[in-house]
């Protein structure tokens, strides 16, 4: 587990050495389990990529304890500091500064060669073959796309045999095609990879395609913190003001039907037919529902070009960043949803809670949140 508590303040603003960070200041504390994805999610300038900084031991905070599994790597109150390149941390940037003079190959040999005698972890054949990065390994970085260069800084990476994956937003300086090719093979490291990897980022379909957990920041301050299933559904979190605001639904692949050009996925309460998924069934998904995308009727609507129908329980009207609007909290068998509608179709459809209603989506509005590959992988 990864245990951290950071306080830190930057220089007053207007002194001669004043920067753009000056006069921000971080206060928090959160957990991370041993294994999975936790994300640091936030807007830019709330402090994720300095939290990353002091874990990595690239940043003395003025007070702070990070510790790994037990084991102090930072105790400002016991003057604990581990040195930055003996906390086994290793960190994929932005940029993959990768050697440019060296091969794919060297520069995935190097990190082999910092890994720690008889340290556990995975080969290098596997690591390869992880990231589909055989072909690529006789070039040098200046022949590689954005997205391949990403992909052998985090074979580099993971051959150090780190105990923890820090990640400060790896996709942000890549177009979105390239982000389409990487995002694959992270949920793969995901799925496979037995260490804990904390992701910073500020792009919530990165969130919901790779992370278990959810650490919410503005400011410098944590606002919430846990999984991102259950803080999707939280409407009193800065993320409810978004437009992609919704619920993410944790799915299985169920069926495909290539003719009609659709994928049934089930889940706890029902399934849902969306547009055809490559995954083989059997797979888990998940599906982000958009609280916008979400109708509600009183009786059971016929004659709709639309292809999801559930029967659902209103549980709850909550209050929405606009005044005009509320969340409706649906509960579908065990599993809720999120609806956001005028309060005028609250009072035109006489809308309380405890009422039997209907929760109407289309197919075609479905954001696709990411599927877990089948088990098995690195050996961590």
């Amino acid at each position: 587990m990864l245990e951290v508590a950071l306080r830190h303040r930057f220089g007053q603003a207007g002194s001669w050495r004043a920067s753009r960070r000056d006069g921000f200041a971080l206060d928090l504390a959160f957990t991370a389990p041993g294994a999975g994805v936790t994300a640091l999610f936030g807007p830019s300038g709330c402090g994720k990529s300095t939290v990353l900084a002091a874990i990595a031991g690239l940043l003395r905070p003025a007070e702070g304890r990070v510790t790994l599994d037990g084991e102090a790597l930072l105790d400002t109150a016991r003057g604990v500091a581990v040195p930055p390149e003996r906390r086994r941390c290793a960190v994929v940037f932005q940029d993959a500064r990768l050697f440019p003079h060296m091969s794919v190959e060297t520069n995935l040999r190097y990190g082999l060669r910092r890994a720690p005698p008889g340290a556990p972890g995975p080969g290098f054949e596997e690591v390869v073959a992880l990231l589909g990065i055989g072909p690529l390994l006789g070039r040098r970085p200046a022949r590689l796309s954005g997205g391949e260069r990403q992909r052998v800084a985090l074979g580099r990476a993971l051959l150090a045999r780190p105990r923890l994956l820090l990640m400060d937003e790896p996709l942000a300086a890549l177009d979105a095609a390239r982000q389409g090719e990487v995002l694959p093979f992270l949920a793969r490291l995901r799925a496979t990879a037995r260490l804990p990897i904390l992701y910073v980022t500020h792009a919530l379909e990165e969130v919901d395609a790779l992370a278990d957990r959810l650490v919410l920041l503005e400011g410098g301050r944590l606002v919430a913190a846990g999984a991102v299933e259950e803080l999707s559904l939280r409407t009193d979190l800065p993320l409810a003001a978004r437009r992609d605001a919704g619920a993410v639904l944790p799915c299985t692949v169920a069926g495909h039907d290539p003719h009609r050009g659709l994928t049934r996925l089930a889940f706890a309460g029902g399934e849902l037919a969306v547009p055809l998924r490559e995954e083989p069934v059997g797979t888990r998904a998940r599906v982000r529902l958009r609280a916008r995308d979400v109708a509600v009727a009183v009786t059971e609507p016929r004659g709709l070009s639309t292809q999801n129908l559930l029967p659902a329980v209103l549980a709850a009207i909550g209050e929405a960043p606009s005044p005009h609007e509320v969340f409706l909290r649906l509960q579908v068998g065990p599993s809720a949803l999120l609806s956001r509608v005028t309060r005028d179709s609250v009072e035109r459809l006489g809308l309380v809670p405890g009422m039997a209603v209907w929760a109407v989506l289309k197919a075609v509005s479905f954001d696709r949140a990411g599927a877990a590959p089948p088990a098995g992988g690195l050996d961590t």
